[in-house]
């Protein structure tokens, strides 16, 4: 049990998906606008992400290795379906506000990432923590980016006003707002994780994990540690 708290814990933190391992960014910068879009997006793809984890650790000794990405995609497929169906028939406003980037969770990154680097490899239940922390992790950089952003840019959150008229920062909701949300949070981490003694380099953006990292440091064009 305690091997799979910690594989949830680095879908959190340690390996987050957004500001670690920077997948998924597209839909982060475009849904998170508003809060009700970026909590909606978190939620559906944690479930697209858990569900095809736990299916394909399943089928992962008998999926033929040549043809195995078709048919990741065809296993997400089914569940991203199933979460626009069903999104579109009970919650038509998050639909329509996530518009095409619900889709798309068929080709997110994360999404396929994990199923090729973790559900092919690991056992069922590592594979549904790895799902569950790499959404829940994914869910926590998105909602944050949205409440910041709709609050500065609308003075609302999920629709009650907050901030009076007038006093909005128009940019926030519009592209350049989600890039410099998006670097203040990068930001922010860095400082996090420098305080905690885990220097980046700002150049590389090395964080001289060693164990990790397939190159280390003097595959960098540093000095090995």
């Amino acid at each position: 049990m305690k091997r799979k708290f910690e594989i949830f814990k680095n879908g959190l933190f340690k390996e987050n998906p957004v500001l670690i391992l920077t997948l998924g960014c597209c839909s982060v910068l475009a849904i998170s606008v508003t809060v009700l879009g970026g909590v909606g997006m978190g939620l559906a793809l944690t479930f697209v992400l858990v569900c095809s984890n736990v299916v394909i650790s399943l089928l992962r000794n008998i999926i033929p290795n040549k043809v195995r990405i078709p048919c990741y995609i065809v296993v997400v497929a089914a569940f991203v379906t199933l979460v626009e169906m069903i999104t579109e028939a009970y919650m038509k406003e998050l639909y329509d506000t996530m518009g095409v980037f619900l889709a798309l969770i068929v080709v997110n990154c994360i999404v396929l990432g994990r199923a090729e680097m973790f559900a092919s490899k690991n056992t069922v239940g590592d594979s549904f923590f790895d799902g569950l922390g790499m959404g829940l992790g994914y869910t926590m950089v998105i909602t944050g980016i949205s409440i910041v952003r709709e609050l500065l840019g609308s003075g609302t959150l999920l629709g009650y006003r907050i901030i009076p008229e007038g006093y909005q920062l128009g940019i926030v909701t519009q592209t350049p707002g989600g890039f410099f949300c998006f670097g203040g949070a990068m930001a922010i981490l860095i400082a996090c994780l420098n305080k905690k003694g885990r220097k980046i380099d700002s150049k590389t953006g090395c964080g001289h994990d060693c164990s990790s990292c397939g190159l280390g440091c003097a595959g960098r064009g540093g000095e090995s540690k």
